[in-house]
């Protein structure tokens, strides 16, 4: 049988879940997810778990914060006078916004807190600092 090895195109049917069980994504109800292994697509811990799979091959893929989405960075949230932001933009903490960085770039954040003079963003990933689990299929692999 074909194994997985880097540079490879693989399909996979997937369940991600937090540590306490909750799931956060799955590929269930929808085509399997396609990447390229080794190319950085996807997760670290998720893309090395996949040399040495066959076709059918099911397994439990413990991936730590650091090969996730990273620790959390303190420096990505930041404090901005409630003045600067448009009447008509909602600020309920848990919102999602995008804002555009001095250079163009659209980055996404979530309110986190609300008073009278600030409001908090945060442009962490919403999954850093999470330890995750995925339970992978292998449905296809496309040989390099």
């Amino acid at each position: 049988m074909t194994e997985v090895k880097a540079g490879d195109t693989v399909r996979i049917h997937y369940t991600g879940t937090l540590t306490d069980g909750s799931t956060f994504d799955s590929s269930e109800g929808r085509d399997p997810l396609e990447f390229t292994v080794g190319s950085g697509q996807i997760i670290p811990g998720l893309d090395n778990a996949m040399p040495g799979m066959t076709v059918g091959d099911k397994k439990s893929v413990e991936v730590p914060a650091a090969e996730a989405y990273g620790d959390r960075n303190p420096d990505a949230l930041q404090a901005v006078p409630r003045t600067e932001i448009p009447e008509d933009i909602p600020l309920d903490p848990g919102t999602q916004l995008q804002v555009q960085t001095p250079n163009g770039q659209t980055v996404p954040v979530v309110v986190t807190e609300v008073t009278d003079s600030e409001v908090t963003l945060d442009a962490n990933h919403p999954l850093a600092g999470r330890d995750l689990k995925f339970d992978i299929e292998l449905v296809e692999i496309k040989a390099a």
